[in-house]
């Protein structure tokens, strides 16, 4: 097993593989009367979150918490960050008080890959920038498993603000090591010149959503991230949703089977018809995260043990 997870790209078929399975075994404990397991009991698990999260800071923490882990929770507003400490003293801090692992959210992209270099511990990247989010990919795999069986051979769309994406590139990472098809949808002021072959080969790009709605088994709705954007990508609000937003009659182009994901922002990507549909998965998201967390933090800790 890896001792850090910092990309996509850091996992082959096998290691992806082996946390999906371990997910799965996982996700059995909650549905015990007493949610814990003694794995990283002694442990020590840092939340470094230098910016706003709701469901991925919670999920991490209740992780580790299942786990048995103690668990250190620290937020950049009112730290010493607000006074000026840089990364790396926070780094130097939180290895002098033996955190085993440490989970980062950052604004820059590259954060997490310079932390690992200054601490002893685990690293795991719970996004960067825009750079890449890899659990948030693995859960996604997880959820598509559970619901379609399989990942190898599905068709994937990847729709909507791919620019500004992270969860969009650890994706076309993961999935096509995990032998999906991958294809990113979106206006093409959205979508980065040669993105698809920088990052996977054989990725697939297409501006048009109504063309591919018919032939895809997961449609994973990405958010239009308005707080990154300091330029106007699109003409309206009103436009996007037309062009690119999900709606009652573009779901049921779907084929029977397929599903639908996304990130639980409903608005102009997403109309409540269809976040409430059984299609949806974005509860069960949010459910498989707590398990593929639980996940990740074993295997890199107590996993590296047995």
């Amino acid at each position: 097993m890896i001792k850090h997870l910092l990309s996509g790209a850091d996992l082959d078929a096998d290691t992806a593989t082996e946390i999906l399975d371990t997910a799965a075994e996982m996700a059995t404990v909650a549905g015990r009367e007493i949610k814990k397991l003694p794995a990283l009991r002694g442990r020590t698990v840092v939340n470094l979150f230098y910016e706003d999260s709701t469901r991925t800071r919670i999920s991490f923490e209740a992780a580790a918490k299942r786990l048995s882990a103690d668990v250190i929770n620290f937020s950049a507003k009112g730290s010493s960050v607000a006074k000026g400490e840089s990364l790396k003293d926070t780094a130097l801090t939180l290895q002098a008080m033996g955190a085993d692992a440490v989970v980062v959210r950052h604004p820059a992209s590259g954060a997490p890959h310079r932390l690992a270099n200054w601490v002893d511990g685990s690293v795991v990247n719970a996004g960067d920038g825009t750079h890449e989010h890899p659990t948030q990919a693995l859960l996604d795999a997880y959820t598509m498993r559970a619901r379609l069986g399989r990942l190898a051979g599905l068709s994937v769309a990847v729709v909507g603000d791919v620019l500004h994406s992270r969860v969009a590139r650890s994706n076309v990472l993961l999935l096509s090591t995990l032998g999906a098809k991958v294809t990113l949808v979106g206006p093409p002021t959205l979508i980065p010149v040669d993105i698809a072959g920088a990052l996977a080969p054989g990725t697939d790009v297409s501006y048009d959503l109504d063309s591919v709605l018919p032939d895809v088994d997961v449609v994973m709705m990405l958010r239009v991230q308005r707080e990154r954007m300091k330029d106007s990508y699109f003409p309206s609000a009103r436009e996007y949703a037309r062009r690119y937003g999900l709606d009652g009659p573009r779901m049921r182009r779907l084929p029977e089977h397929a599903i639908v994901m996304h990130p639980m922002n409903r608005g102009m990507e997403i109309t409540p018809e269809v976040a409430d549909s059984p299609r949806s998965t974005i509860v069960e998201q949010v459910t498989n995260g707590v398990s593929v967390r639980m996940a990740v933090l074993y295997l890199l800790l107590g996993g590296n043990n047995r």
